[in-house]
């Protein structure tokens, strides 16, 4: 895969709690100089302007990165990143619905957030998979798929369980059989990682050392 092509995977992402709005200003100055899809920043960075031409889209997260927060609370905050610009919303489950295998209680949060900010906006569900077994990410993308979603997301990058893996994004990439995308995210940190991700079925990736990855370094560790 030639350095273009892979650029095209990214979500060039800054989700530091120390963030500032500077930051996020060389983060997309930075994307629009890589040729990645788009950049991911915490919904309180919006609204954000990218440059004419550099086709860049703009994701929030929502729920993040706990996912400990009422449906309503979770559909007000991606309604607010859209009206602000958001192309697409990353939003956190409620991990403990997926440990236990309430596929209703899944859907039902899922969907809150899917009806706040309909398509065209891009709906990506982190499912947290490190934290998960074989069974209940099965279970999270089922719920995924009923909802309504676009992509399941492997990561918040924060959760101690740690981020993605090939055998998740496999599983996840199997479970989904193509009828929405998986964006490998939490971990990816060389170009080695990016291969490895896609090869097992990503069609995105959530990536904050993107310069590094693309030109076949080794980003520095922590956070997402």
């Amino acid at each position: 895969m030639n350095t273009a092509d892979l650029a095209q995977y990214i979500d060039h992402t800054l989700l530091k709690p120390e963030a500032t709005a500077a930051d996020v200003e060389a983060l997309i100055t930075e994307a629009a100089e890589l040729g990645t899809f788009s950049v991911c920043v915490s919904p309180n960075m919006l609204p954000v302007t990218v440059p004419a031409g550099s086709g860049l889209a703009v994701a929030a997260v929502c729920g993040f990165p706990s996912g400990k927060h009422e449906s309503r609370i979770k559909a007000a905050e991606a309604a607010a990143a859209v009206e602000a610009g958001a192309d697409e919303i990353d939003m956190v489950i409620d991990i403990a619905f997926a440990l236990h295998h309430d596929k209703a209680s899944l859907e039902k949060d899922i969907r809150a957030v899917r009806e706040a900010a309909p398509a065209p906006t891009v709906l990506k569900v982190i499912i947290e998979s490190a934290a998960l077994d074989d069974d209940a990410i099965v279970v999270a993308c089922q719920a995924a798929m009923s909802a309504g979603a676009d992509f399941v997301k492997t990561s918040t990058g924060f959760h101690p369980a740690g981020g993605a893996s090939v055998e998740a994004v496999r599983l996840m990439s199997e479970t989904v059989g193509g009828k929405l995308g998986v964006k490998a995210s939490g971990g990816v940190r060389t170009r080695e990682d990016a291969e490895a991700m896609i090869a097992a079925g990503a069609t995105r990736l959530g990536v904050s050392g993107s310069r590094q990855v693309l030109s076949g370094g080794a980003a520095s560790g922590g956070g997402y």
